[in-house]
């Protein structure tokens, strides 16, 4: 058995289990696909929030920094599984995003607070999971392609944290992070059957 790190990542309420890790590990090709969706989903999570908000100078500025990011990593990993000739198609989306958006609430100023810190919460378990296969993939390349990205998911889990204490109380936002990150962990109690970066 793989022994998994236990998580230090800022929001997170658990670590990671060797479970997943075992499971990404043996399933790379897969993993590498659905990263690929991931890097599509998170900038157009970014975009949407922009035109959502379009009069939030400092969320438009700092999303519009991390959509054109997550643009070059869904480029990066594109690449790779053209190396890998893995062809690019569809992929079951695991319970996590839409259980995480389940908890977002629909009036203002909630809502955007909410979806900062979900976008936080998924930046965080992304720079987590990443950093595990890093340490422990096989293949030398790849493991030094997900150590690359580590410092930029983290960037972008701190950047969504501070925009959320820019637009609410820090108590308010420190009080709903908590409550938030206990359901990441809660969804991520069972391992889904199916390989995803997020299962």
């Amino acid at each position: 058995m793989i022994s998994s790190t236990p998580a230090t990542i800022k929001f997170l309420k658990q670590p990671t289990s060797s479970a997943w890790l075992e499971q990404a590990l043996a399933n790379l090709d897969t993993i590498l696909l659905d990263h690929s969706h991931c890097e599509r989903k998170a900038a157009g999570v970014a975009l949407n929030l922009m035109f959502r908000y379009p009069s939030n100078t400092k969320l438009v500025r700092t999303l519009t920094a991390i959509a054109q990011e997550e643009l070059e990593h869904f480029e990066q990993v594109n690449q790779i599984l053209d190396r890998r000739r893995v062809p690019l198609g569809p992929l079951s989306a695991p319970p996590y995003g839409a259980g995480l958006n389940k908890q977002i609430r629909a009036a203002e100023p909630d809502r955007l607070l909410d979806s900062l810190l979900v976008c936080g919460l998924i930046e965080a378990r992304s720079h987590e999971r990443l950093g595990l296969l890093g340490s422990h993939c096989p293949d030398p390349d790849l493991a030094k392609f997900y150590r690359g990205l580590m410092a930029s998911e983290a960037r972008h889990y701190g950047a969504y944290w501070m925009l959320a204490t820019t637009y609410a109380d820090r108590a308010v936002v420190d009080r709903r992070l908590d409550e938030l990150a206990i359901v990441e962990s809660q969804l991520l109690t069972t391992l889904h059957p199916e390989p995803r970066i997020h299962s």
